[in-house]
């Protein structure tokens, strides 16, 4: 079957912001590489760009969407996202692409018959941030944003800020409606909101382009880094404060029983602050990072979340009375060493919360 043939009922989407020539080159590459429908959404550009729309459109297979205030690449995403569940209903699925032209028709392609082989699984384009030429603040990005991902949120991607996903049509409903954010947070909570669903996904590896050092871009590199960190620094906050409790509590409790055994005193201290800090602990991820608003289905939360706790306590008094007694360490070396091994179990209690204590049910 030829190429244009398999690309027929899919759709390409590019959400642009003051475009200039690029924006042609990319919808006229699309045409080129098989597709035939292109849809560009005007972010809220203004009339000096409107030229551009106007050329873009006057291509037949090129549909152009807008609105005269910006709204965001999250907004525009969705906004394209309705409009083809609503006027394209034999639409098997979209590709979103960048207007900068850094997606390569090639992969685009690539990209779109990967999840015509895979119609239930978005694929992501994965660009190779360790070649020549791509820019130090977005290589340190990707490398960080890699890293949270796969630590915290048990989220296994090389390439975190990519432009280039295949959705399936299925998906497309649920993007609309069920992952938050206008700007460029929106595809990192699609991330994870796809983590959450159990929406599977596939990696392409892409060519890495970027065209005058990524001057191009509107990532603004405080405030959009900001909303793309906010539900893992929320995560943070909540286990930052829980700590501050736990160790203040632990500290004045080993002075308490300081006089019995090393392995009672900081049974009894690890135990006596455990209990405090985690009833904090619970009610803030709870509410605030999870999204679990006390539903009947969400109670057995509790029993879960208090399982884990028991257990993860228990792993801080064996490795905390095994350090002090290798060190013979006293006093305030207690609670540094505490620290430390409270600090490791951190990093597994998140994917611990999020895959089983607080874990929404599915279609949710």
């Amino acid at each position: 079957m030829e190429i244009k043939e398999r690309l027929k009922d899919l759709a390409v989407i590019v959400p642009c912001l003051n475009p200039d020539e690029k924006l042609l080159q990319v919808v006229r590459g699309m045409l080129a590489a098989g597709f035939s429908h292109v849809l560009v959404v005007d972010d809220g550009s203004g009339r000096d760009y409107r030229p551009y729309f106007d050329e873009a459109e006057a291509i037949p297979e090129c549909t152009v969407l807008g609105y005269t205030v910006n709204r965001g690449k999250g907004y525009a995403l969705r906004h394209a996202f309705a409009y083809v569940r609503e006027n394209w209903p034999w639409c098997s699925g979209v590709i979103t692409v960048d207007a900068d032209n850094q997606h390569t028709p090639k992969d685009t392609r690539n990209v779109a018959l990967d999840m015509l082989e895979h119609p239930d699984t978005v694929v992501i384009g994965c660009r190779d941030f360790k070649k020549a030429g791509v820019p130090l603040h977005n290589r340190m990005g990707n490398l960080i944003t890699s890293f949270v991902f796969k630590a915290l949120c048990g989220i296994r991607l090389s390439d975190t800020q990519t432009g280039l996903r295949g959705i399936p049509a299925g998906c497309l409903e649920a993007f609309c409606s069920k992952v938050e954010g206008d700007r460029y947070e929106y595809e990192t909570n699609m991330l994870l909101y796809m983590k959450t669903a159990g929406i599977p996904f596939i990696e392409r590896a892409i060519d890495t382009v970027y065209i005058e050092g990524n001057k191009s871009s509107h990532f603004h590199v405080l405030r959009d880094s900001w909303k793309i960190y906010v539900p893992i620094l929320k995560f943070s906050l909540g286990s930052g404060l829980s700590t501050l409790i736990d160790l203040t509590l632990f500290t004045i409790l080993c002075r308490v029983f300081d006089k019995l055994p090393n392995a009672a005193e900081i049974f009894l201290a690890t135990a006596g602050a455990r209990i405090c800090s985690s009833l904090f602990n619970y009610n803030y991820n709870r509410r605030h990072v999870f999204g679990a608003d006390g539903r009947p289905h969400e109670k057995g939360s509790l029993y879960r979340y208090y399982a884990v706790a028991v257990c993860q306590m228990l792993l801080s008094w064996l490795c905390v009375t095994g350090l002090v007694t290798l060190f013979h360490a006293e006093g305030g070396v207690k609670t540094v060493l505490k620290l430390v091994v409270d600090l490791i179990l951190f990093f597994l209690t998140f994917q611990v919360q999020r895959e089983w204590v607080f874990k929404k049910k599915k279609g949710e």
